[in-house]
């Protein structure tokens, strides 16, 4: 391990053990997946873990109306949970439950030390009750108007508008979820946590230096008066731990659900003999602790939280890490309101990887919302991904071929340009590790675009048949560059670039593997690595894969015949553009296609077309024609078709590729 390298535990937030993952969830564990990846490349330990947060009445009642014991629910949603975040490339050291043996022993030992520190209080306290359902109500089984900002409809603990932390008994016009009915205020003894006695100790936890001013600045205000006291305890029927001294009482999931990012870890460490855990988390570890987190729980990560682990004599957090809402329409992801697209749901239409490369570029260092836009998420995806990073690949292995197979050169033609993009991995890691993902992808993608634009101006296919090495070299250098970019994104898209690294038959563990070029090596055939998504088109539902468009008018068609006739709109529907035919080779096994590579301009395409019989394939190169640039990729058993060349027929003759007149340029639309 580099003398640098620095020991790091990193968590997200614990997803709720009643429900499928949304995409609201996704979104914190996916920019910490991502951080956790590129620190790991820079060499340094990271231990990265979660866990189910598996406790509470929600959990309990949940169970009772499936019939099964709360200890199945769980456990099925933790499969669920954990198969989710797989499928989005999410990869925890461990992923762990709350309800386990090891958080139980921490818990027990927290509520010891606080009861040894004298920071716990016991007094009775008003609570309200439900006499329909027969149970206190949990925080959020209580909703009315926020006593703060007047928000309407906010949960019993926390506005989700102006962000104010209250006791249920502050809201305004409160009701009951389960019945509806307006609940009833009930005495019962309670554990209280006394915050004010740490007053001292998270203020320099606040002013440490290593938290979003933002945040600082709202802890600050909460600090400002006395810390209100924190209630541990919750009355039965309940599920969760029980408190030992005090019968018919458990702990409030709010105590053991921090705690569980601790129990995570040492289940992890338990199973890693070379790591002791009180090493990593004691108060004088150089070990480093950060939390991805939303921003409604700042008051319980940025006080509460810091005060538990003073009182058990363990490290505070480094940093914490807040990020925004996911918003669809402006509106926050909830499950509770039904504004929510599972991860599930979203895996089966879409490739998760666009959504990874999405919120990626969405996301800086600030608590800011993002807003969901899912036409804007795939048009990203292909147009970055596909049209610019894959499409380096695309272009320039058929330039590599030599009479025994394709082979890299033994020397970049311009190693310069080499170096030039290798430089760029300063700015780009700084950004990263500040999280800033969105302007480590601006940087990236403007240099596909250079690396684009440096295979477009050598114009290989011009030497391809005079000076095959010096096409061979450009190639070379423009699969390089692909593979270097590739490397700056593995944090982002993973998948990808492990299928890039198997085809190239490189294994890319540290950044610095990447400071020196491939040469001199042999190269297997190009296999697609990644097709372009469909695109929704307004009244039309296209999923990838399908031909969901109205099909085009048979090629069979009488001159004399018309079809039924259409309006503009569904005219507009179809995106016609201007394309450049780059290169041309017959289909094996095929008697009808060419595979065509066409431009549009800012990107590339692989196109499958039946004029073999009409036209010879080098008469194509360069050549402009049309092609319908929106039509769904449809896959076929020589590959994919990722657009459809437009030909004119009478049934007895042709096919006739339409050309547009002088002065068009590939990109160009035709309307």
């Amino acid at each position: 391990m580099p003398p640098s390298s620095r020991s790091i535990l990193a968590t997200t937030a614990l997803p709720y053990a009643n429900g499928p993952l949304h995409l609201g969830h996704l979104l914190e564990a996916i920019q910490a997946d991502i951080w956790v990846r590129y620190m790991r490349l820079r060499g340094h330990a990271v231990v990265f873990v979660c866990a189910d947060d598996a406790h509470g009445t929600p959990i309990m009642l949940k169970a009772a109306q499936e019939g099964i014991p709360p200890e199945q629910l769980i456990a099925g949603v933790q499969a669920d949970h954990l198969s989710d975040f797989v499928r989005f490339g999410i990869r925890f050291d461990h992923y762990h439950s709350t309800h386990s043996p090891e958080n139980h022993t921490l818990v027990l030992q927290f509520y010891e030390a606080l009861k040894t520190g004298q920071h716990l209080a016991i007094r009775n306290i008003q609570q309200m009750y439900d006499p329909e359902a027969c149970l206190f109500l949990p925080d959020r089984y209580i909703r009315g108007t926020c006593p703060r900002c007047g928000a309407l409809d906010q949960y019993g603990d926390n506005c989700e508008v102006c962000g104010a932390s209250y006791s249920p008994s502050e809201l305004v016009s409160p009701h009951s979820i389960l019945s509806g009915k307006t609940p009833e205020m009930r005495e019962t003894e309670h554990v209280f946590v006394r915050l004010e006695g740490f007053h001292d100790r998270l203020r320099q936890f606040v002013h440490q230096g290593t938290l979003d001013r933002g945040v600082a600045r709202k802890l600050d205000e909460w600090m400002g008066g006395e810390l209100r006291d924190w209630d541990i305890t919750r009355d039965s029927p309940y599920f969760g731990f029980p408190i030992p001294d005090r019968p018919g009482q458990f702990f409030y999931v709010w105590l053991d659900a921090p705690i569980g990012y601790l129990a995570s870890f040492s289940a992890w460490a338990h199973a890693h003999p070379g790591t002791v855990f009180t090493d990593w988390l004691k108060a004088d570890s150089p070990t480093e602790l950060y939390h991805f987190l939303g921003k409604d729980i700042i008051y319980f990560h940025g006080l509460f939280w810091p005060a538990l682990l003073a009182a058990a004599g363990f490290r505070l957090p480094s940093g914490l890490f807040v990020h925004g809402f996911l918003t669809v329409g402006g509106q926050k992801m909830s499950k509770s309101r039904g504004t929510f697209l599972t991860a599930r749901d979203f895996a089966e239409i879409h490739p998760p990887e666009a959504l990874r490369y999405y919120l990626a570029t969405k996301l800086g260092a600030g608590i800011e919302d993002l807003d969901l836009d899912l036409p804007a998420l795939l048009r990203r995806f292909n147009s970055d991904l596909v049209g610019k990073l894959v499409n380096l690949a695309a272009r320039s292995t058929p330039f590599l071929a030599t009479d025994s197979g394709s082979r890299l050169s033994g020397s970049l033609p311009d190693p310069d340009l080499y170096d030039r993009f290798w430089q760029e991995q300063k700015p780009i890691g700084l950004a990263y590790e500040a999280r800033d993902f969105s302007r480590a992808l601006r940087t990236i993608m403007d240099l596909a675009d250079q690396a684009n634009q440096y295979f477009t101006a050598c114009a290989p296919w011009g030497a391809r048949q005079n000076d095959p090495e010096r096409a061979r070299g450009i190639a070379t250098e423009t699969l390089n560059l692909f593979r270097l970019l590739s490397g700056y994104l593995k944090p982002v898209v993973p998948e990808l670039v492990a299928r890039t690294e198997a085809w190239l038959g490189v294994d890319t563990e540290r950044w610095e593997d990447l400071a020196h070029p491939l040469l001199d090596r042999p190269l297997p055939p190009y296999t697609q690595l990644l097709t372009r998504s469909a695109e929704p088109v307004p009244g039309v539902t296209i999923h990838p894969g399908s031909t969901d468009l109205p099909p085009p008018p048979p090629e069979t068609l009488a001159m004399n015949e018309s079809p039924a006739p259409i309006d503009i709109t569904f005219f507009n529907q179809m995106e016609l553009r201007v394309a450049r035919i780059l290169t041309a080779e017959k289909v094996e096994g095929s008697e009808k296609l060419l595979r065509l590579r066409i431009s549009l301009g800012h990107e590339e395409r692989t196109v499958f077309a039946g004029i073999q019989a009409a036209y010879a394939p080098e008469s194509l190169v360069g050549r402009l024609t049309v092609v319908v640039a929106n039509l769904a990729p449809r896959k076929m058993r020589f590959g994919v078709s990722e657009a459809m060349v437009l030909a004119a027929s009478d049934g007895a003759s042709g096919p006739f590729l339409l050309s547009p007149d002088s002065g068009a340029t590939p990109g160009m639309i035709v309307r």
